[in-house]
């Protein structure tokens, strides 16, 4: 069993012995997504599921999600609900590496971008490629990608 995977059942098993309900359902809702996720992939030959990397992924668009319905919860005056996915990120972020800062996505940018030899915005394919086979699951590529632009001089 994969490490992430191993992670996701301990961790259920200890909110639930701990009867920490916003960890119990966070993880109940990652393993549902990752059921999902694994029956969509068995067509495609991968009969044990998904692998980390696209796990992490997965990670990543549900603590995307949730930035989005806080924006929403906040303008909609729903401060608790808000404060819910606050906690939800909290969760699901302890089953990434740690996550890039500003400082280390623009050296990680500009290491890319010199190893590729990109010259302007028509190479930023390259320069993103290279950032998601080497830091998927650490940096915000949606970050990565305005500053990636911001070098290339767009």
């Amino acid at each position: 069993m994969a490490m992430l995977r191993q992670q996701l059942n301990d961790a259920l098993k200890t909110a639930m012995l701990a009867k920490d309900k916003r960890t119990v359902s966070t993880v109940r809702l990652i393993l549902a997504a990752l059921k999902d996720r694994d029956i969509a992939a068995r067509p495609k030959g991968l009969a044990d599921g998904i692998g980390e990397d696209e796990i992490r992924q997965m990670f990543q668009t549900m603590i995307k999600q949730r930035r989005e319905s806080i924006t929403m919860y906040e303008q909609g005056g729903r401060p608790e609900l808000a404060q819910q996915e606050a906690e939800e990120i909290a969760i699901i972020e302890a089953f990434l590496p740690r996550q890039f800062d500003e400082a280390e996505i623009t050296a990680a940018v500009k290491a890319a971008i010199a190893e590729t030899g990109a010259g302007s915005v028509k190479d930023m394919g390259r320069v993103m490629a290279v950032l998601k086979e080497r830091y998927s699951g650490q940096m915000d590529f949606t970050k990565a990608s305005a500053v990636t632009k911001a070098e290339l001089g767009a």
